[in-house]
């Protein structure tokens, strides 16, 4: 049923030079799960918890279209098969709600026939119709006014999910936003159901089944009353909204390939023997943090942005638990299992050009990690939020997303995304990563930045891997 009539979203910022975006709404519908699950609630744990007044997580997937797609078949498809895929997925289909009867304990809730996922069908024009695609799906700065108008805001009432389907200017190419509530589950569970939903949506065939998620909320006891702490000391959603992006917010992707990567490693661990320390454990994922803190540090300084900042500057990593958990947690297990990393760092040793920002961050990075696995299940958690505190003045810089989600393999029948963004609507001082989408090894960075600051980024950047490449091979 349509439960949104034809509407206009706003253009994007004024004063914009390129092509304003103006989407048009056609319809919203409502898609259950199919056939539908019993009504049920699912206790929020304390991993859930820890995330209940962030900011939802939008991701935005758009895809080249063929001259003859069918579009009309293609979204009809995307809604059918939305509701098969709900069928296992179903709590995300609910709402999240304070659990009647107590005053500070929440859930998610599954009603039949209240309970749905909005469906949104869109269509958008510009001002140069013929290269607008190309302009969305560049590697370059694009503003992030006019991509956000692509994703979905989730309704009111504690809604978990949202999807919103755009056709692009001259049919060139279909946009699949989806926003999801965090305190439902983290970027593994949401990805988990990305590929379900696109499996479903391709139509299966010889492909193996994808295991379907694990929704049992026995299986994270909570002996350290963990709920109690976070719910308690949760900042408060306009403390969590005080660092708004600028009007001309830009967001663009930066690629470190394989040779890359290795090239990062071989310079920090040239580095560890010239200071004669031991050598450090720096992966793939290390390498990039810290190759992109570093140009990220040195930008804000070379920008006047790190004026007056304190002695040291933090970067915010997010760890997979399951693993870890005693016993381990289902690799599928459908919610959060989540938690932070803080990788801190002297703010002038990691602006430094060359091997000496470089050794830093990585060191940092690695270090930070190392700790987060050690202090899971110990009473290192309970400090959670008095640490969030402590470094969001620092100059804090945020990540999302992993390589292992495989956003660029999500093919829904059409091809593979041309490109995948994790949308900064609400804040500044946060990067996405994903695997490479030519699937050469390498890495993909998101950065959101004002355009001041996005010129300085791209130039330490590009120093930053001329650098390398003029490193011995």
């Amino acid at each position: 049923m349509a439960v949104t009539p034809d509407q206009q979203q706003p253009p994007a910022a004024t004063g914009s030079t390129s092509p304003r975006l103006r989407v048009h709404v056609h319809e919203t519908t409502l898609v259950p799960p199919s056939p539908s699950p019993p009504e049920t609630s699912l206790p929020l744990t304390f991993y859930d918890v820890f995330y209940l007044n962030s900011p939802p997580v939008q991701r935005l997937f758009l895809y080249r279209l063929a001259p003859d797609a069918d579009v009309a078949a293609i979204i009809s498809n995307l809604r059918d098969s939305l509701h098969r895929a709900l069928r296992a997925f179903y709590p995300l289909a609910g709402r999240v709600r304070l659990t009647p009867g107590t005053s500070d304990r929440y859930e998610m809730h599954y009603r039949p026939g209240d309970d749905a996922v909005t469906f949104t069908v869109a269509e958008c024009d510009g001002d140069d119709a013929e290269t607008h695609f190309d302009g969305l799906t560049t590697d370059e700065p694009r503003e992030v006014a006019k991509i956000a108008t692509l994703v979905p805001p989730l309704p009111e009432g504690g809604r978990l999910l949202a999807v919103q389907t755009t056709l692009l200017p001259a049919r060139r190419g279909l946009a699949i936003g989806v926003t999801v509530h965090h305190a439902a589950c983290d970027g593994s569970a949401s990805t988990h159901f990305l590929h379900t939903w696109a499996a479903a949506c391709r139509g299966g065939g010889a492909e193996a089944p994808l295991l379907p998620p694990v929704i049992d909320r026995t299986l994270l006891p909570d002996p350290r009353r963990l709920y109690d702490v976070f719910i308690q000391g949760a900042p408060r959603s306009e403390e969590l909204e005080s660092v708004k992006m600028s009007a001309d917010q830009l967001l663009a992707t930066f690629a470190l390939s394989k040779d890359d990567l290795k090239r990062v490693k071989d310079a920090v661990a040239d580095e560890a023997t010239r200071r004669g320390v031991a050598p450090l454990r720096c992966s793939s994922l290390v390498a990039t943090f810290g190759f992109v803190w570093s140009c990220y540090q040195r930008a804000k300084e070379g920008n006047g942005g790190g004026a007056g900042e304190g002695p040291v500057t933090c970067m915010a990593l997010a760890v997979d638990h399951r693993s870890r958990m005693k016993p381990p947690l289902p690799d599928k297990y459908l919610g959060n299992c989540v938690g932070p990393a803080f990788a801190l760092a002297p703010t002038g040793e990691l602006a430094a050009a060359g091997a000496g920002g470089l050794f830093s961050a990585c060191a940092a990075v690695a270090s930070s990690i190392d700790e987060a696995v050690r202090d899971i299940g110990t009473s290192s958690m309970e400090a959670w939020m008095d640490r969030i505190r402590e470094v969001f003045p620092m100059g804090l810089l945020t990540v999302s997303g992993s390589p292992r989600f495989r956003v660029y393999d999500l093919d829904f029948g059409f091809g593979r995304p041309a490109q995948v963004d994790v949308v900064p609507v609400s804040r500044i001082g946060a990067v996405a990563v994903a695997e490479s989408r030519g699937g050469d090894g390498g890495i993909e960075v998101g950065v959101s930045l004002p355009p001041a600051a996005m010129v300085s980024y791209k130039k330490c950047f590009a120093d930053a891997i001329a650098w390398l490449h003029h490193q011995k091979t």
